[in-house]
């Protein structure tokens, strides 16, 4: 970022302040720029998800400490009395994500001064700061050796000698990370995909190769805007949606910063969850599956030897689905949040459909429509998609019952 941006991202940061009809509070507004600042250092999708519930988990640690709102928390703090719950939520992101991150320094330090500007209380910012800080570093700490930066050995399928394209997947050690809710992360791995004789398989096949072809006939506009739209891989895509319930009238700050670490943990562990899964079935692909369609055993499909999909093709093993496992795991936490109160509009934009918003009323709506939109990109099946959202169920269950149910 060279200066004027960071001007520019200093000025932007103070107007949004400045406004209460923009950002429900400091926790909220720190969501939407942590995000852009991952985003902005280009490392990936998975590292991405595991930053952001590094940032979140250490702004509810902070938050938590000055207010002793809940009971839950996974690091001891002490809090100094009249500390900036303000100058903590802006030490503890910017603390983390200069780790995390240090590529974006000048960009997070423009955020960061522009954020403390607008604190006017010398003693209460330099109290939030410190507290901010320690929280940031414990978390850290505790996360640093949970696996992320393991190397990976994937080995190729191959004969000795015999070529294979030679892209290695993403991310095989994935699989290894150390969980923040799950014992481990097979906990939830599902049974094996559907076999190849059978009836299902031979429906989700000939599904996914109609609707998710790159020049689809029977693909409406709809579908189309809705593949591109949820083309987009990076966790903020989630996060807009998080900022709808987050940004409801009466909300209290420490409650916003629980949301985001739950909603965060939840969703890492289930990409954790999804990748052992992945890895271990080895599931092929629809582009795979079309062009082999003759070796399936299966009568009731048919081979396309120049059959593409919609979108390219994540590198890593289909089953089960990876967005839809986030998606499970965030609708989840969110309705225990909502409960049965009225829910709101759910917003969020897509960077890879060129900044297009899409909203839905209701939560279910919105987990459907991520399963049905990978269908539609000509990557996954349906059945991937259903039980790729159980498992995220499944997992959101236990940040549920850590940060709700036990943490009154």
């Amino acid at each position: 970022m060279n200066k004027c941006q960071s001007i520019s991202t200093a000025i932007l940061f103070l107007i949004m302040l400045a406004s209460p009809h923009v950002i429900a509070d400091a926790v909220t507004d720190w969501n939407q720029r942590a995000g852009d600042i991952v985003v902005n250092a280009n490392i990936g999708p998975l590292p991405a998800e595991r930053a952001l519930a590094i940032v979140q988990t250490s702004v509810y640690e902070a938050v938590n400490a000055i207010t002793q709102r809940y009971s839950i928390s996974d690091v001891k703090l002490q809090a100094g009395p009249g500390a900036s719950i303000e100058a903590a939520v802006a030490a503890a992101n910017r603390t983390a994500l200069i780790k995390l991150v240090p590529s974006r320094q000048t960009e997070i330090d423009s955020v960061y001064h522009a954020a403390l500007t607008a604190i006017a209380d010398e003693a209460a910012k330099m109290r939030g700061i410190a507290v901010g800080e320690d929280a940031a570093a414990a978390v850290l700490a505790l996360r640093i050796d949970d696996g992320a930066t393991a190397n990976e050995s994937y080995r190729p399928y191959t004969q000795a000698g015999v070529y294979v394209p030679t892209v290695l997947p993403e991310a095989p050690q994935w699989m290894y990370r150390k969980p923040w809710l799950m014992t481990q992360p097979s906990q939830f791995r599902p049974g094996p995909p559907p076999g190849l004789e059978s009836e299902l398989w031979a429906r989700d096949f000939n599904e996914v190769k109609a609707l998710g072809s790159k020049n689809s006939q029977q693909r409406s506009a709809e579908q189309t805007e809705i593949a591109r739209f949820w083309e987009e891989v990076m966790p903020p895509i989630y996060h807009g949606i998080v900022r709808s319930v987050a940004n409801m009238p009466g909300r209290e700050i420490t409650q916003n910063a629980r949301l985001f670490a739950a909603v965060t943990q939840a969703s890492d562990d289930a990409l954790i969850a999804v990748f052992d899964a992945k890895y271990h079935y080895g599931f092929w692909r629809p582009v795979t599956a079309i062009r082999n369609a003759d070796i399936d055993g299966n009568d009731a499909t048919e081979r396309d030897p120049s059959w593409i999909p919609f979108i390219d093709t994540p590198m890593h093993p289909e089953y089960p689905c990876a967005h839809c496992i986030v998606s499970g795991a965030v609708g989840t936490v969110l309705q225990a949040e909502i409960g049965d109160g009225q829910t709101p509009l759910l917003t969020t934009t897509s960077k890879a459909a060129g900044g297009v918003a899409r909203s839905w009323t209701k939560l279910d709506d919105f987990m459907q429509e991520v399963a049905s939109a990978r269908i539609y990109d000509g990557v996954h099946y349906r059945n991937s998609g259903k039980v790729g959202s159980e498992m995220g169920k499944q997992i959101a269950q236990l940040s549920v019952k850590k940060y709700f149910l036990r943490n009154k």
